[in-house]
């Protein structure tokens, strides 16, 4: 971790922004039921009890996203992330967990560390991902096979890889949001906001995984919206 105990670097807070995206979208597929929970391994992580997917293919995945991510992080070109879950036979958007990121552009990997413990931003972090967890307390129970994207907002003209394409926002009809908790490390700061499908009512049923990995992008007036396309498709 490139920041100190007492202070964060611009390295340090894209490791640990990116860090929380990892933790963070395993907790979202494990809670949501989008892959059985066989396939996900209990880890210890910000003094709680998370799982990661231990699935080959997802694993190298978003392992693949959050690497990207990172960069994009430590350049402050990424504006918000976006997990969509969505239904395997319609396309219908069901969910979408919303992450909208304000970077510091001041921020240079040469300024001095920012006044602000890694332990602080840590337990902020602690709370967004309980606040996660909790919200199987009042969602629906997704009653049909799911898929889900990841959505990744860029700043316009920004180069990407080759394997990401740009994409549509799939936003969600008639839906409710709920706000949900934020942190920031100083140099960046994570809005989270939960989207549902008002009309849904979902009951669970036992599910096949989707193979499926989608993350691509869209065209705003200041940003992009890209997705990164895995090599097979169920859609």
């Amino acid at each position: 971790m490139s920041s100190t105990l007492k202070g964060i670097t611009l390295k340090g807070s894209a490791e640990l922004v990116a860090e929380f995206f990892s933790f963070g979208i395993n907790s979202i597929l494990y809670q949501r039921g989008i892959y059985p929970p066989e396939t996900f391994t209990r880890v210890t992580q910000y003094d709680m009890s998370l799982y990661l997917t231990v699935d080959p293919k997802l694993k190298t995945y978003l392992n693949s996203v959050v690497s990207q991510l990172k960069e994009w992080l430590f350049d402050c070109t990424v504006q918000k992330l976006v997990v969509v879950i969505s239904c395997l036979e319609t396309n219908e958007v069901l969910e979408r967990w919303q992450f909208d990121i304000e970077c510091d552009k001041s921020a240079k990997e040469s300024s001095a560390p920012r006044e602000k413990s890694i332990k602080s931003i840590q337990e902020e972090i602690r709370s967004v991902i309980r606040q996660i967890t909790a919200t199987v307390t009042f969602l629906p129970l997704l009653e049909t096979a799911c898929a889900f994207d990841l959505l990744v907002y860029t700043d316009k003209d920004l180069v990407v890889p080759e394997k990401w394409e740009e994409s549509g926002p799939q936003m969600i009809i008639d839906s409710e949001e709920v706000r949900l908790r934020s942190f920031t490390t100083t140099i960046h700061k994570v809005n989270s906001m939960l989207s549902m499908c008002s009309r849904a009512v979902y009951v669970p049923v036992p599910l096949a995984p989707c193979p499926c990995f989608c993350f691509p992008p869209f065209s705003l007036p200041q940003s992009v919206l890209w997705v990164f396309q895995h090599s097979t498709c169920c859609k």
